[in-house]
């Protein structure tokens, strides 16, 4: 049976790519580079939302109801928690002194999860870790991505408000939500992949995995919207804490797997790692893909020799 699935998919696109979609996801333990950034886009959140709201305190200090959409618009985004934080993050007070210590720390805190999206990108494109992004360059890429997603979800709050301001129709109304949240979601992803992905970097290399991210998103953001209706709307006080933790945590744990399965569709098209063997001969990208991750591992076991020898040699007795 199996060398029968083998010859069919080798011989269909249609088979033989998801195939080898699935073959590199293992082979770069994708799921514990997923497993990875959902923890840090839990631990990132709070403080990004703080900072968010801190700095939009600032700008629009003398447009309250402007700053109250665009914050409620953030928080919709986040299908789980969402509703439960609306009205409840507020932007840091104090001296200016300790404000700017406190949104710099924020910041810091919640650029945990562009780095860990960065190196997982490097990965899956076979880039050596010593030519992987690291330390303040990694976390200005982070920073610039941050700054762009929030200057994309302001100009689509204040599109929205000029649609329901032009008085559309509550069908075109929701068309229009519907497509806006398409679009916005495409550039924000299609932004984090250019910036985060070290290699393919061409616009069309990147767009087969932006647009699978894309529909993912959206039915992910409609997965929450069902969890909160049927799950933590009816629960007990303390399980549905719990309800809450638990589907805020799936939620991202599935994001993230969505995004990495976008960029494994990248690298598999920009290298044609198309198809693969299940069962005996190997074929060529069979070949491309082992060359490619043992390249990858000599630079690694070069740097780490050249490190070995830079050190200074161990004292006695210790």
């Amino acid at each position: 049976m199996v060398a029968a699935v083998d010859g069919w998919q080798r011989r269909h696109a249609a088979g033989g790519f998801p195939i080898a979609v699935a073959k590199k996801f293992v082979e770069d333990r994708a799921s514990n580079l997923a497993v990875l950034i959902a923890y840090y886009a839990f631990v990132s959140l709070f403080p990004l939302l703080l900072a968010f709201v801190s700095i939009l305190g600032f700008v629009l200090e003398d447009n309250p109801s402007l700053r109250a959409e665009i914050v409620d618009s953030a928080l919709a985004r986040i299908p789980v928690l969402g509703s439960e934080l609306s009205g409840e993050v507020q932007p840091l007070t104090g001296s200016g002194v300790a404000i700017v210590i406190g949104l710099g720390g924020a910041l810091w805190a919640g650029l945990g999860v562009t780095v860990a999206l960065g190196r997982a990108f490097a990965e899956i494109a076979d880039v050596p870790r010593p030519e992987q992004r690291r330390g303040l360059k990694a976390r200005a890429l982070g920073l610039a991505l941050l700054a762009i997603l929030g200057v994309l979800l302001i100009v689509s709050t204040v599109a929205t408000g000029l649609a329901v301001g032009g008085g559309i129709v509550p069908a075109a109304g929701r068309a229009a939500a519907v497509a806006g949240s398409v679009f916005v979601n495409g550039l924000a992803l299609l932004t984090a992949f250019a910036l985060l992905s070290t290699r393919p970097r061409r616009l069309r290399a990147l767009l087969p995995g932006v647009a699978l991210a894309t529909v993912g998103t959206l039915v992910l953001q409609a997965l929450g919207g069902w969890y909160v209706d049927h799950v933590i709307t009816d629960a007990t006080a303390v399980y549905g804490t719990f309800a809450i933790v638990i589907g805020l945590l799936s939620w991202f744990l599935l994001g993230s797997h969505l995004v990495l399965v976008g960029a494994e569709v990248n690298a598999v098209l920009c290298w044609r790692l198309w198809p693969r063997a299940l069962a005996g001969e190997l074929e060529p990208a069979d070949r491309r893909a082992f060359e490619r991750a043992a390249e990858s591992m000599r630079m690694d076991a070069r740097e780490r020799i050249a490190v070995s020898f830079r050190e200074p040699p161990a004292a006695k007795g210790s």
